[in-house]
């Protein structure tokens, strides 16, 4: 009950913040609904920890602009964030899965399948049209709350995996027009995290998720 307050929470402030900032204009304000395959892998800064492995995942929701300039836009949205990925652990070490202690073997990996609610805040500094398309380049962080954990075969990881992620974001892409104010988006971000999704108490490492996002969109 307390994750989904905190997430019902986090999307009224954004879509409130977003609304109480539009001008008379309806075009200041600009949603699009985004489908985006990724590629997300895990990275630890300890010699015993190393990441071994991609995921392929996905990322859908909707994603919002406020342009507050021609060419400007503060960036937001909600989606839910399909991610992981693997890590390899040089020693014995001991996981909690599935709410059970189980002992890796040395050099054994875990496959971490993560679930996450995710709100960015970004700038966006996008090109007029020419021929019907626009260009744009954006910028930014990303916060992400947990709402599912398992190993690759259905059992849980909760108590292995933080609740918070926070990261940056950069990339860019195109927007189509396809008639009206009707956009189809196409675009690449890098995700970079920042702060550690694991609490594994044997083993003093931080471990941070990266992205690669293939961005898919159509803008309303």
């Amino acid at each position: 009950m307390k994750k989904i307050a905190l997430i019902l929470m986090i999307a009224f402030i954004s879509v409130n913040t977003v609304t109480a900032q539009s001008s008379e204009r309806e075009s200041d304000l600009r949603f699009a609904f985004v489908l985006s395959p990724q590629l997300s892998w895990l990275k630890s800064d300890h010699s015993k920890t190393d990441g071994n492995g991609n995921l392929m995942g996905y990322n859908f929701g909707i994603e919002m602009d406020k342009f507050f300039a021609p060419n400007y836009a503060f960036s937001t949205g909600l989606t839910i964030n399909t991610t992981g990925g693997h890590l390899r652990y040089i020693d014995e070490t001991d996981i909690i899965i599935g709410g059970e202690v189980e002992t890796l073997d040395p050099n054994e990996s875990l496959e971490y399948r993560l679930k996450y609610i995710e709100v960015p805040l970004c700038l966006k500094l996008q090109t007029s049209d020419f021929q019907r398309s626009s260009y744009y380049g954006i910028f930014g962080l990303s916060g992400q709350i947990n709402i599912k954990t398992n190993n690759g075969s259905g059992k849980s990881l909760s108590e292995e995996v933080r609740l918070m992620n926070f990261g940056y974001k950069f990339g860019g892409g195109m927007q189509y027009s396809v008639g009206g104010s009707t956009y189809l988006k196409l675009g690449v971000t890098y995700n970079q995290g920042l702060t550690d999704i694991t609490k594994n108490s044997t083993v003093n490492d931080k471990v941070v998720l990266n992205r690669l996002v293939f961005n898919f969109g159509v803008i309303f």
